[in-house]
């Protein structure tokens, strides 16, 4: 099960979850083109390995298993995946 970034992570864009992604699937970074413009970080679920690092080091909670995403905010999935389609 990929992880997801979800509303928490709105306006805020702490990068502590890219800077310990070990395979480097968080995107935007902030020396990235489009950091500023983005709304939030996503996760892409083709590239994650389900190793939790970035849920533990996350400031404002916003980064789930799929599998554990509240119901209200089950939309993210999809964001994420849709933003690296």
């Amino acid at each position: 099960m990929p992880y997801v970034i979800c509303e928490p992570c709105i306006g805020v864009k702490d990068t502590a979850c890219t800077d310990v992604c070990p395979v480097d699937c968080i995107h935007p970074k902030r020396d990235e083109d489009g950091f500023e413009a983005a709304e939030q970080l996503y996760i892409n679920p083709d590239e994650c390995i389900e190793c939790g690092a970035c849920s533990s080091v996350c400031p404002v909670e916003a980064i789930y298993e799929d599998s554990d995403v509240p119901d209200k905010w089950q939309s993210y999935i999809q964001k994420n995946a849709a933003h690296y389609q």
